[in-house]
């Protein structure tokens, strides 16, 4: 393990301080050949409160960046969050999106109160279905013009 880095998991966080990403915040990464996880970026986009959220595919450098500076073993099935020096995985990650979204979106919050082990469970079951339900893409999504500045690597 890298000396310069430390890493602890906290209720469904990863907690890491890593070098050449601490400018970096509010990150969304998600499956970029998912139909489903597409339709919700833009969904966010569309719906974005102020303009704070940046997205990255888990495919992308930037992606691939943040899944190996966090050592985790495999790309989690699962849309993440980078904010604060956290990564949040699964319905926390849904969970703290949303409170970057304008309502009725920003109401999702309100599940917080339920435990993250029972969301999850709704959350794996449509993460295992998502391709065979929504289909996927041949390649990852490419950004309109318009998009281009919330989008890293």
């Amino acid at each position: 393990m890298n000396p310069n880095w430390k890493y602890k998991f906290v209720n469904n966080y990863l907690h890491c301080c890593m070098i050449g990403l601490s400018n970096l915040n509010n990150i969304v990464l998600f499956d970029g050949v998912c139909n489903l996880c597409n339709s919700s970026v833009d969904l966010i986009i569309r719906n974005e409160s102020g303009n704070e959220l940046k997205f990255a595919s888990l495919q992308s450098d930037i992606g691939r960046q943040i899944i190996e500076r966090a050592k985790l073993d495999e790309v989690p099935d699962s849309i993440l969050f980078y904010k604060d020096g956290k990564l949040s995985f699964k319905s926390k990650a849904v969970l703290e999106v949303s409170g970057f979204l304008k309502s009725p979106f920003s109401w999702v919050r309100i599940f917080q109160v339920i435990p993250s082990a029972f969301l999850d469970v709704f959350y794996d079951l449509i993460a295992a279905n998502r391709y065979r339900w929504f289909g996927k893409k041949e390649s990852c999504r490419v950004p309109t013009p318009e998009e281009r500045a919330k989008f890293l690597g």
